[in-house]
């Protein structure tokens, strides 16, 4: 029985070496064609000044390497003579690997369209508002496409095995109860994925967002489909699950435009003459470029029953020029008081009165 077996193994060695060969030249024309086609697509890219064109060859370079190669080999299993078993293997590793191919090359397609349209539109510009608008659609909408690629092609994989395809169909049987069940164990996932949905449309907050949430100064670093992440002014990050923005009050200062109004406060002796700190109001900021030249006022907000408070009201292009335009006229208002009305400053009046001196009684002395 060994010699039968060892004859058997003899005779089918030519076909197995003549398969091994064959597998290894297909491998190898699979290679060469990728190499050839990306030099010829990559030449006509440089001819035509074409950004899309490059950055999907880009793109697609590292599925290709995989998918070339591996058609040439699915092309040449016909003419395999591998042992049953291994064959059997051998194309379910090769529909397997099509499978995630085929959903690597739609993902990277996927990515370079959105870094095609993300290049027109530049956040860094101080009046960014439709940049950030159409960067945080897109965002969104390919986090959620590539996830949905991704799940459907991880669906078809294990489809392609035979005890999860008879899985398969005894849960279609009971859809109802297995759909009940799911949504259940998986409520708050799909809220999350939902609100990423929604924040998308709607965009209640945007990429580079200036927010107050927890009551946090900070700009929206990065929005998920399941968080977001704020950068606090002081470089610490505050994570918040994307379902907060839809539930919760929050501020956003960059809404609809990312200028900003300032107010300053002071508090003053009633001797003050405001109109002379009004005119050095102006002189301050017809000196500092961080003022937009909108806005520009002060008044007396407030009397108390020691000192006048004024308020001064300025306007800049953004929230960072608008805290330092703040820090600055309070500073320069503080100065000019210090040096032309020191008298004006804040302080607490005390009146003396003096004591009435006694008078001596002309009366005298009580009667015993």
């Amino acid at each position: 029985m060994h010699l039968r077996a060892f004859g058997t193994a003899i005779a089918e060695a030519p076909a197995l070496v003549a398969s091994l060969l064959t597998l290894g030249l297909a491998l190898l024309l699979g290679l060469l064609g990728y190499l050839l086609l990306f030099k010829v697509l990559f030449r006509l890219a440089v001819h035509s000044d074409s950004s899309l064109q490059k950055n999907l060859l880009q793109r697609w370079r590292p599925p290709a390497k995989l998918l070339l190669p591996l058609v040439a080999v699915l092309l040449a299993q016909p003419s395999f003579q591998f042992p049953p078993g291994i064959s059997e293997l051998l194309r379910h590793l090769g529909s397997m690997a099509l499978i995630a191919g085929i959903a690597w090359l739609m993902a990277s397609t996927i990515l370079g369209l959105r870094d095609l349209v993300l290049q027109r539109y530049d956040v860094s510009d101080s009046d960014n508002l439709k940049a950030r608008t159409i960067s945080t659609q897109v965002t969104m909408l390919v986090r959620i496409t590539i996830v949905i690629v991704i799940v459907l092609a991880g669906a078809t994989m294990l489809m392609t095995f035979e005890t999860v395809r008879q899985v398969g169909v005894s849960l279609l049987a009971s859809a109802g109860i297995a759909g009940i069940i799911i949504g259940f164990a998986a409520q708050r996932s799909l809220a999350a994925l939902l609100a990423g949905i929604q924040i998308a449309i709607t965009q209640p907050i945007r990429l580079d967002d200036v927010v107050i949430v927890e009551g946090e100064w900070g700009r929206v670093e990065e929005i998920t489909l399941t968080y977001v992440v704020v950068r606090i002014w002081d470089l610490r990050r505050l994570v918040l699950p994307i379902t907060y923005f839809l539930e919760k009050p929050f501020q956003n200062w960059t809404r609809a435009s990312a200028d900003l109004l300032g107010t300053v406060f002071l508090h003053c002796d009633y001797r003050v003459p405001v109109a002379e700190v009004r005119a050095e109001l102006e002189r301050i900021l017809a000196r500092t470029e961080l003022w937009d030249g909108k806005v520009c006022g002060l008044v007396v907000f407030d009397a108390t029953d020691r000192t006048v408070v004024l308020r001064a009201m300025v306007s800049a292009p953004n929230s960072g020029a608008a805290w330092d335009l703040r820090c600055h006229v309070r500073e320069k208002l503080i100065e000019f008081l210090q040096r032309d009305h020191p008298e004006c400053l804040p302080r607490l009046r005390t009146e003396l009165e003096p004591f009435p001196a006694a008078v001596p009684s002309t009366e005298g002395p009580a009667a015993p």
